[in-house]
């Protein structure tokens, strides 16, 4: 007798094969809605993530007695007021140190000119003429940067708006986001609660650690060149402060312009800033970061400098801020379902 019996595999298997050809046949139209989606919930997304971030300073603050209401009122004001201070800070100062710089190449070019007998002209020409061409972006942007939202995008300004108040109700509402998510995995699925609560305990730990390493970066390096009498001494504190989601690179690039600021003023500035730029980062790496962050997040440097390398190659800037988080997000999945792996490897195994 013929075999009348469907073959439900070659069914399941054509199935599939024919769901992949459409869906890659279509890649455009499917990649065009989903870019469309992201830009649409872009603002709720990016406000969940920011308040996700800043959740364990309410929860710092809650636990030092005030209230909770209080405590997310004044991360809100915390955060608009470090906004607006790089904003208002920031711009002058890099325009007068600008400034200062192309009159110290011209200075420095005509005593080289004179002592050496070198025509450094046609550069000196040319690295004004670019210095000069900042200058006049910065000069503009520094008068029209204060609230000139009329040459914004409405659109960009309406995305910000959105996002901003989300990020307000997202930070007031994170405790029962988290015990609703909480209650329905439980009821659900015990095991991916494990996984997602194991997940949450890793990235609270890193931003914990993070949040409290960046105010000590701030406080660190705006005291330490106060002391040498850096004139930028409180950009430099803000930029090490903000540069530090950067893992090695961010101090580097701080100290790099610190040295580069100094050398405008004078040498013994100088000097005084590349000592502090050579000796602190080294208590940084090797006695403070490691007490903050603790043997939860202890990461190689070279898996950190190739996961940072990776992220900033797929995804620029961002890529770069997100990459020790999605790494520590990945061997947290790998350590959780390690067995699982064994056990699958095993099989296949075992079935070859």
């Amino acid at each position: 007798m013929k075999n009348n019996k469907l073959n439900y595999k070659i069914i399941n298997i054509t199935a599939l094969m024919l769901l992949l050809y459409i869906t890659f046949s279509n890649i455009g139209l499917w990649w065009g809605v989903l870019s469309k989606c992201i830009s649409l919930l872009s603002p709720f997304i990016i406000g969940f993530i920011f308040a996700y971030a800043f959740t364990p300073l309410v929860r710092w603050l809650t636990k030092r007695g005030l209230n909770k209401n209080f405590s997310v009122l004044i991360v809100v004001l915390l955060l608009v007021l470090l906004v607006v201070g790089i904003l208002v800070v920031t711009l002058p100062l890099v325009y007068d140190q600008l400034s200062l710089l192309i009159k110290m190449i011209m200075k420095i070019s005509n005593n080289v000119d004179n002592k050496f007998n070198i025509n450094l002209g046609k550069y000196e020409i040319r690295l004004t003429d670019y210095l000069n061409g900042m200058l006049d972006n910065l000069s503009s942007s520094a008068s029209t940067t204060t609230f000139n939202f009329l040459n914004v995008s409405f659109n960009f300004i309406g995305k910000f708006i959105v996002g901003f108040v989300g990020f307000i109700y997202f930070l007031a509402d994170m405790g029962k986001i988290r015990s609703t998510i909480k209650d329905f995995l439980i009821s659900h699925n015990k095991r991916t609660y494990n996984y997602l609560k194991l997940m949450d305990i890793e990235i609270t730990n890193y931003l914990k650690g993070l949040e409290i390493f960046m105010a000590i970066q701030f406080f660190e390096y705006s005291i330490l060149f106060f002391i040498v009498g850096h004139p930028n001494w409180l950009i430099l504190g803000i930029l090490a402060c903000i540069t530090t989601v950067i893992p090695y690179f961010g101090g580097l690039i701080t100290n790099i312009i610190a040295i580069i600021l100094a050398s405008v003023v004078s040498i013994p500035l100088m000097i005084a800033t590349t000592i502090i730029c050579l000796i602190f980062p080294q208590i940084d790496g090797y006695v403070i970061s490691p007490r903050v962050y603790g043997k939860t997040n202890n990461v190689n440097p070279l898996i950190t400098i190739m996961a940072v390398s990776v992220g900033g190659t797929l995804a620029g800037v961002a890529g770069i801020v997100a990459a020790l988080p999605t790494y520590l997000l990945l061997r947290t999945t790998y350590k959780f379902f390690k067995g699982d792996l064994k056990k699958g490897v095993v099989m296949v195994k075992e079935n070859i």
